[in-house]
């Protein structure tokens, strides 16, 4: 058996601690550093990983086999684009990177260098997620609609910038919009935004959105965002062209806040680990993060001007 793959964990926020569970769980990885700019963050740390506080510096001693980047979304571009030079493998956060452009550079670095470029699309690999899109194998698709809809400031963890246009890329639809739009063409293939309405809060975040897409095949589908919903629901519903309805609860099964990110996360590692190993090409999927950014900037750019109203405006 080949040894473990050596991995580094750039990023210590909310997110990281599926990440670390899973490497720890996974006989394919051995966590070998861990990096983050915040000096309270990492000596809070408690592993045996070594520890940097600064990424190029993890990648130039600790000369990982392949890193995750868990960084807020505006330093996607360069902790990937430094990891992919020094010819290490990535799987990175959604959003790939704050821009389609900056996205584009991502992936035609890891083109040239033949190097593995993941996004961590963690809805993918939801069971509920996974027996619908079997379910589904073969059949004609009429409709779809993904709800991403929860309390942001429920899920912050901590992390500031996720309310922080400048840091974010905008509020729920370039941040909660990656993961549904990747579920909608994980279903439908490529797809068009064919309409987008958004209502801003106050301070000019985008709280609430519906994304309206188009695929060749003639189905259509909606994506409803809300950062401002009291609770939490992650769902599918699909109308096949006969009629039929099929559903997928993205918590079903998972009690507890935020629990269903542990299996989820465990099987981003397990993929990450074959595509770094070099035991597998990338699926689509692996390569999903520029079109999903591509459709994010197509929301934006669709959102009518009637319905981009602040939540004051709106009577919220």
């Amino acid at each position: 058996m080949s040894r473990p793959l050596r991995l580094g964990v750039i990023g210590l926020g909310a997110i990281s601690p599926y990440y670390l569970a899973a490497a720890q769980r996974l006989p394919g990885w051995e966590l070998a550093a861990v990096c983050d700019t915040r000096t309270e963050t990492l000596e809070g740390y408690g592993g045996p990983a070594a520890r940097f506080r600064d990424h190029r510096a993890l990648l130039a001693r600790s000369r990982p086999d392949a890193v995750i980047v868990a960084v807020p979304n505006h330093a996607h571009l360069p902790v990937c684009h430094d990891a992919l030079a020094a010819g290490i493998p990535v799987c990175v956060e959604k959003p790939l990177a704050l821009t389609a452009a900056e996205g584009q550079r991502l992936v035609d670095l890891a083109r040239h260098r033949d190097i593995p470029l993941m996004t961590a699309f963690h809805r993918r690999y939801n069971t509920a997620v996974r027996t619908l899109a079997h379910q589904l194998t073969g059949r004609n698709i009429a409709t779809v609609r993904v709800r991403y809809l929860e309390r942001i400031e429920d899920h912050l963890g901590g992390e500031d910038w996720y309310l922080d246009p400048a840091r974010c890329g905008g509020g729920c639809v370039a941040d909660n919009g990656p993961n549904a739009l990747d579920l909608v063409r994980l279903l439908l293939g490529e797809v068009t935004v064919t309409g987008c309405t958004i209502h801003r809060d106050d301070h000019g975040i985008d709280r609430q959105a519906e994304i309206r897409l188009h695929s060749p095949t003639g189905a259509t589908a909606s994506v409803e965002l809300d950062w401002s919903y009291p609770g939490e629901v992650k769902d599918i519903e699909v109308e096949l062209a006969d009629g039929e309805i099929v559903h997928a609860d993205m918590l079903a099964g998972h009690p507890g806040f935020k629990a269903s990110l542990w299996h989820e996360y465990e099987a981003i590692l397990t993929e990450f680990a074959s595509l770094a190993g070099g035991h597998a090409r990338a699926r689509e999927g692996a390569h999903g993060g520029l079109a999903a950014l591509e459709l994010v900037e197509a929301a934006y750019r669709a959102a009518r001007p009637a319905g981009d109203v602040t939540a004051a405006e709106a009577g919220r």
